[in-house]
């Protein structure tokens, strides 16, 4: 289903197989990476099965499948400038395909909103960060692989360094006076997401 769906998004403004498929097999390598245990194909088809569920009320589906592919496309746990490359690369490709100044603008703003998932002004990023964060709302034993798939990420760091820092995210989160932007989410995800995050500092 992800593949199928670049596909057919990349169909609609280009007719070039072999060029979708270079854009396709870059993505399907960066998110394969070695290194990466939580930021994979994974994270992506959750996002696209949390999105889906709310297409009727996005504006503009395009420009959110763009963001979708290429939001965390770079991801190094050692840099703090992830969304910023991540967001360089999808404009560049999306400058590739001829595509329109105002989708690539933004491509660019929702990609870069996830380093601070803070209320925006377009309703459709809102979506986009809520389906980024869907996964603290899981039920606990799937937000536990994810925690743990994080931990993995950033298995270079000592407990020493990592748990503090840990910690402090999810105390960011707790602190917020809600999590998910969108009615949709908050109604959804909130409470479980606040229970999940509070279990896991408890444990730390």
């Amino acid at each position: 289903m992800l593949k199928e769906t670049f596909v057919n998004l990349l169909s609609t403004y280009t007719q070039e197989r072999e060029l979708i498929d270079e854009f396709w097999a870059e993505i399907e390598k960066n998110y394969n990476g070695a290194k990466r245990f939580y930021h994979t194909l994974t994270h992506l088809e959750n996002l696209l099965r949390q999105l889906t569920a709310v297409k009727s009320k996005i504006q503009d589906w395009d420009i959110l499948l763009f963001s979708l592919y290429y939001h965390d496309i770079i991801y190094n746990a050692l840099k703090s400038n992830n969304e910023e490359k991540s967001a360089e690369l999808a404009v560049a490709r999306m400058v590739g395909l001829n595509l329109p100044q105002t989708m690539i603008d933004r491509c660019e703003a929702q990609i870069l909103a996830t380093k601070l998932h803070q209320q925006s002004d377009d309703n459709d990023t809102n979506y986009f960060l809520d389906a980024d964060l869907s996964i603290l709302g899981q039920p606990w034993e799937a937000y536990l692989k994810y925690s743990k798939n994080v931990r993995r990420e950033y298995a270079i760091y000592p407990d020493l360094i990592y748990k503090p820092g840990r910690k402090k995210v999810l105390q960011h989160f707790i602190s917020m006076e809600r999590i998910y932007k969108t009615d949709y989410f908050f109604q959804e995800l909130e409470a479980t997401a606040k229970q999940n995050l509070e279990k896991e500092l408890a444990s730390i």
